[in-house]
C-alpha cells in the first residue's frame, strides 16, 4: 500500500497540474447563516460548484491542517480535496476509483473524467440518516448526483442499500452490500464501585443515535427496578438537554452523562455493564454493538441498523417502540437462562463480522463487475 498524505503535500507546487474540467453535474450553494459550514470564505465561493479548481485557496498554507480539517468551510476543502487528488491521479497507473462518503465524492468523480476508470463509492453514512429523511440540502444533491454517477456502491448494511434506492432513487442493481468488519477486542471484567447493574450507550449525542430514547427506556426500566444505573457515553448536540431531562424526570442518581471518552475509559465502560443499548433512530452500521458483544455484553439494539442484520443473537426493537426496548434489558437483567443464550448466539455471529471478510467481498464485487 502506498499511502499519501495530503497534509503532508506541498499544494503550492501541484497548482500547475490543476483538474479544471467541468463537472458532469450542477451543485449549488446558496449562502446563508443557517449553514453550519458558512463562512466568509463560504460566501465568496458560492454560487456554480461544476466547475471548481480551488489550488489557490489550498495553496495559502500549502497543506491540509489536521486540527482544522471539519472546521470552518468544509466545502472548499472538499473542493481542494478533490482538485489535488485529481492531479496527483494524473501521475499514477491504477485500475479502480474507491471514494468513501460525500467528502470524495467529488474526488472520484474528476478521477473519473480525466481516466475513464471504474468508479466505485463506499457508503457509510447518507445525509438522511445525519439529519433526517427531509434533508435536501448541498451535502443530498452531492451524494445524489455522486451515486448517479458512480459504476457501482458498495453500501455497509441492506439498511443503508434500503434508504439509497428509497431515498435517492438509485437501482439496487448497482450496489453490492458489504458489512464492516470489526477488529479483535480482548474482553476483561472490572469490578465496580456500585451494587447497581449498569446498561450503556456510546455513541454521539444527536438525533441520529437517539440519546433520548434512551432516556426515556431508562425512566421505564427505573419504574419497575430502581437499582439500574445508566451511563450515557459520548458528546454531541443533544448533550445539554439529556443532562436538563434526567434532572427534569428525576433520574439524576441513577444516568449518568460520561462526555467523551478515550478508548481506555470506553473499554473499562463495557468492562462493567450488564446489558447494552442502541436505539439508533437510522443507524447505517453501529460497530460499538459489536464491541459491546466482543465483551460478552448483551445487546438491545434498534432495528433500524446495519449491526441487527449481523447480530442475529441480539435483542431488537423498532427505535420507537420505547416499551420492548424496557422490556428486553428487564428480561435480560432478571433471567439468566436469556443472558446466556443472548451472549452465546451473537458470540457466534461475531465468526462472521471481521475485515477479513469484508475485504474479500469487495474484491468479490470487483471481479464481478470486471474492474479487476
Amino acid at each position: 500500500m502506498n499511502l499519501i498524505g495530503i497534509n503532508n503535500l506541498d499544494v503550492q507546487s501541484m497548482s500547475a497540474h490543476g483538474n479544471k474540467q467541468q463537472l458532469p453535474f450542477e451543485l449549488k450553494t446558496i449562502p446563508a447563516d443557517l449553514n453550519p459550514y458558512y463562512s466568509e470564505l463560504s460566501a465568496e465561493r458560492s454560487g456554480d460548484l461544476s466547475q471548481t479548481n480551488s489550488f489557490s485557496a489550498a495553496g495559502k498554507s500549502g497543506t491540509f491542517n489536521i486540527d482544522s480539517l471539519y472546521g470552518g468551510d468544509v466545502i472548499s476543502k472538499v473542493m481542494q480535496y478533490a482538485d489535488i487528488a485529481a492531479s496527483l491521479a494524473l501521475k499514477m497507473d491504477f485500475d479502480v476509483i474507491h471514494a468513501h462518503d460525500w467528502m470524495t465524492m467529488l474526488a472520484g468523480i474528476k478521477i473519473k473524467q480525466q481516466t475513464g476508470k471504474p468508479l466505485v463509492m463506499h457508503i457509510h453514512s447518507l445525509e438522511v440518516d445525519r439529519s433526517g429523511t427531509d434533508s435536501k440540502g448541498w451535502v443530498y444533491d452531492l451524494e445524489k448526483k455522486g451515486m448517479e454517477f458512480a459504476d457501482l456502491l458498495i453500501p455497509v448494511s441492506n439498511f443503508t442499500a434500503d434508504n439509497i434506492h428509497k431515498y435517492y432513487g438509485i437501482d439496487k442493481s448497482k450496489m453490492s452490500v458489504v458489512h464492516n468488519g470489526s477488529t479483535v477486542v480482548k474482553s476483561f471484567r472490572s469490578k465496580r464501585c456500585y451494587k447497581e447493574k449498569t446498561v450503556l450507550f456510546v455513541g454521539r449525542l444527536t438525533r441520529q443515535k437517539g440519546p433520548e430514547k434512551f432516556l426515556d427506556i431508562a425512566a421505564k426500566v427505573l419504574e419497575t427496578n430502581p437499582d439500574v444505573r445508566f451511563v450515557m457515553a459520548g458528546v454531541g448536540d443533544y448533550f445539554a438537554s439529556m443532562l436538563e431531562k434526567s434532572s427534569y424526570q428525576h433520574l439524576g442518581n441513577r444516568f449518568h452523562l460520561t462526555g467523551f471518552l478515550n478508548q481506555e475509559k470506553l473499554r473499562y465502560l463495557f468492562s462493567i455493564s450488564d446489558v447494552y443499548c442502541m436505539p439508533s433512530v437510522s443507524e447505517p452500521f453501529g460497530l460499538s454493538a459489536v464491541e459491546a458483544a466482543q465483551f460478552g455484553i448483551p445487546c438491545v439494539i434498534s432495528k433500524q441498523s446495519g449491526v441487527a442484520e449481523v447480530l442475529n443473537g441480539s435483542l431488537k426493537f423498532d427505535f420507537w417502540d420505547t416499551d420492548k426496548a424496557a422490556g428486553s434489558i428487564l428480561n435480560l437483567l432478571h433471567d439468566p437462562i436469556l443472558r446466556k443464550k443472548v451472549v452465546k448466539d451473537a458470540s457466534k455471529n461475531l465468526d462472521s463480522i471481521t475485515w477479513d471478510i469484508s475485504a474479500q467481498k469487495i474484491i468479490n464485487a470487483y471481479s464481478t463487475h470486471k474492474f479487476i
